[in-house]
C-alpha cells in the first residue's frame, strides 16, 4: 500500500520514493504526494525525476481500491523504470492548488445550501454540485453569501473519527451518491471551523480566504428534484 503523504499535508509539492511495481501504464511507489482520482477530484499530474535528473511526465494518478497502491500514469513511450529504483515525485503545484481551492469552495457551498448533495465534480478552475432541491435557488443570494463565507477566512482543520462514530452520526455525510472512504478503522473529517464539517479524503486549503472570489456560472434543473450549481473562479 502506498503511503499517502497528501492526506496529512496537502501543501507538500514533492517527495522521494521507491518504485514498487511497474506495468505498461505506469508505476507504483511506496510513498507519494500525488492525489489519485476520487471523490470528484481529478488525479494529480506532474513529473517523475530520476537519479540522473531526467524528468518523465506523470499524466494522471489512480488508486487500486483492492491493494491501496497508487498508479502514476506516465507519458507516451517512457524509458524503462525498474522496481527498487529511487525517484523524486513532483506535482504540478499550480494545478493542484487550483483544485484544492475549488474543492474547498464546494464545502463552502454545502454550508450555504441546506440540502443533500446528489453528485459533484471538480475541474481545474470550476466545479459543480447537484442538490436535492425541489425549487430553484436564488443565484445572486447564493453567490453573495458564498463569497462572504470565503472572505471571512475560516481556518480548516483535519479530524479523524472511527467508522463506528460515523455510523452513529450519519448527518455528517452530505453526499447521497458518494460515500466517504471507510474500512480502515477511521474516517477523516474536513472541518472549516464554524462553517462545515464532513468526511472527505480530498485536498484542501488551510483557510477559506485562500479560495478567492468565485461566481456562479449557471444553475440547471437536471430532474424534478435535482438542481446543478456550477461555479468558477471570478
Amino acid at each position: 500500500m502506498t503511503l499517502e503523504l497528501f492526506r496529512t499535508d496537502a501543501y507538500l509539492k514533492e517527495c522521494s520514493a521507491g518504485v514498487t511495481k511497474v506495468n505498461e501504464h505506469g508505476i507504483c511507489v511506496d510513498r507519494t504526494v500525488f492525489y489519485p482520482m476520487g471523490g470528484g477530484q481529478p488525479g494529480d499530474t506532474g513529473v517523475l525525476i530520476r537519479s540522473d535528473g531526467n524528468e518523465i511526465a506523470i499524466t494522471d494518478t489512480r488508486q487500486d481500491r483492492e491493494t491501496g497502491d497508487h498508479l502514476h500514469l506516465l507519458g507516451p513511450s517512457p524509458p524503462v523504470i525498474t522496481v527498487g529504483e529511487n525517484v523524486v515525485l513532483r506535482i504540478d503545484w499550480e494545478r493542484r492548488y487550483r483544485l484544492m481551492r475549488m474543492h474547498s469552495c464546494m464545502h463552502m457551498l454545502c454550508a450555504v445550501i441546506d440540502a443533500p448533495v446528489t453528485g459533484g465534480s471538480i475541474r481545474d478552475g470550476s466545479a459543480r454540485l447537484d442538490f436535492d432541491l425541489p425549487e430553484p435557488p436564488d443565484k445572486m443570494a447564493i453567490e453573495k453569501r458564498l463569497n462572504e463565507l470565503i472572505s471571512e477566512d475560516h481556518p480548516m482543520a483535519l479530524q479523524w473519527i472511527t467508522d463506528e462514530e460515523l455510523a452513529r452520526n450519519p448527518e455528517l455525510v452530505r453526499t447521497m451518491s458518494v460515500q466517504p472512504p471507510k474500512g480502515s478503522g477511521r474516517v477523516r473529517l474536513v472541518n472549516f471551523k464554524g462553517v462545515d464539517l464532513q468526511p472527505c479524503g480530498g485536498t484542501h486549503v488551510s483557510s477559506s480566504a485562500e479560495i478567492g472570489k468565485v461566481r456562479i456560472k449557471k444553475i440547471e434543473k437536471k430532474s424534478k428534484l435535482n438542481r446543478r450549481i456550477t461555479l468558477e473562479f471570478a
